[in-house]
């Protein structure tokens, strides 16, 4: 008998670590998918089509093993074709949540941190979601054409995705862009702002992960907010601003914002703290493999229970 339930213990140990595990990333997997993305033939630029195509469909397989629905979403610049990858959980529920990061890179660089980073973390909630009872369904969407010469023009692969939303009457509840998730510093003086005053508030340490939201940012980005940090996987600090505010719209959310969505960033504070920022030194050697892990932990956790 004692035998038996050693036997029933040992089971249900078994299975609940098993369980845990899957609701929690991988660091063995990130830094495989970040090698993937970064160590390649050739950069993630607009010119190389070919290589962004590669990404795409590296991409897309991945998200093929667990999502509900995956599909490109191509569009055309300059006679070439650009595309969005898409995948889909909980496609049952009308109202949806979209999260998104840009894969292209800014000129001949790996673009570890900015951001194959944020594109790694799609890559792991897509894992990490697949058999999830859902409340929204989620859109987990890898963007092209993110960097310049297209930002902040209608080439952006997000200004595509939000523009379709809208052209469909799609009922978005709100988005969640993954920039830059994988630097952090704990010394001093490693983290800068803006306006020098914010060192005050917010420490000189780059050892956290930081919610942007702009003021007015509507209910699914408080909630977001207010549920990532009583997840308490990692240091977390939240920042609202006006638009005009230097950095505060520096990436994919900023289209939809333009479009009248709840919207915010998950940003490691990018050029504020990582100088490798759009250099050949943003390599995923420099990166925090543990705490991005936390990154993801954190969105999943929130995902699950908006």
């Amino acid at each position: 008998m004692n035998q038996l339930r050693l036997i029933s213990i040992i089971i249900l140990l078994l299975l609940s670590n098993f369980c845990f595990a899957s609701n929690n990333s991988d660091t063995t997997l990130i830094k495989s998918h970040l090698t993937v993305l970064t160590k390649t033939p050739k950069f993630r630029t607009y010119q190389n089509v070919d290589q962004l195509n590669q990404t795409a469909n590296y991409i897309k397989s991945v998200f093929e093993k667990y999502a509900d629905s995956v599909y490109f979403q191509e569009y055309e610049v300059n006679g070439q074709t650009y595309k969005n990858v898409i995948c889909s959980f909980g496609t049952a529920n009308k109202k949806r949540i979209i999260v998104g990061a840009h894969y292209d890179s800014c000129g001949d660089q790996e673009g570890a941190d900015d951001n194959a980073s944020g594109v790694v973390g799609l890559l792991e909630l897509a894992r990490m979601l697949k058999g999830q009872k859902l409340n929204q369904r989620i859109d987990l969407v890898a963007f092209s054409l993110e960097e310049p010469p297209f930002f902040r023009t209608e080439f952006m692969g997000s200004y595509v995705h939000a523009k379709s939303l809208i052209d469909n009457k799609t009922e978005v509840y709100g988005m969640i862009s993954l920039e830059m998730i994988g630097y952090f510093k704990d010394e001093k003086k490693s983290q800068s702002y803006p306006l020098g005053l914010l060192s005050l508030i917010y420490g000189n340490k780059g050892n956290y992960i930081t919610l942007i939201k702009k003021f007015g940012a509507g209910q699914f980005t408080r909630k977001f907010c207010r549920t990532f940090k009583s997840a308490k996987t990692i240091r977390t600090k939240k920042f609202a601003g006006p638009p005009a505010l230097p950095g505060i719209d520096f990436s994919d959310h900023l289209n939809y914002w333009n479009f009248g969505f709840s919207a915010l960033m998950l940003t490691d504070t990018s050029f504020f703290r990582n100088k490798n920022y759009h250099k050949p030194t943003d390599t995923m050697e420099t990166l925090d493999i543990a705490r991005m892990s936390k990154v993801i932990d954190g969105v999943f956790a929130s995902l699950i229970k908006l």
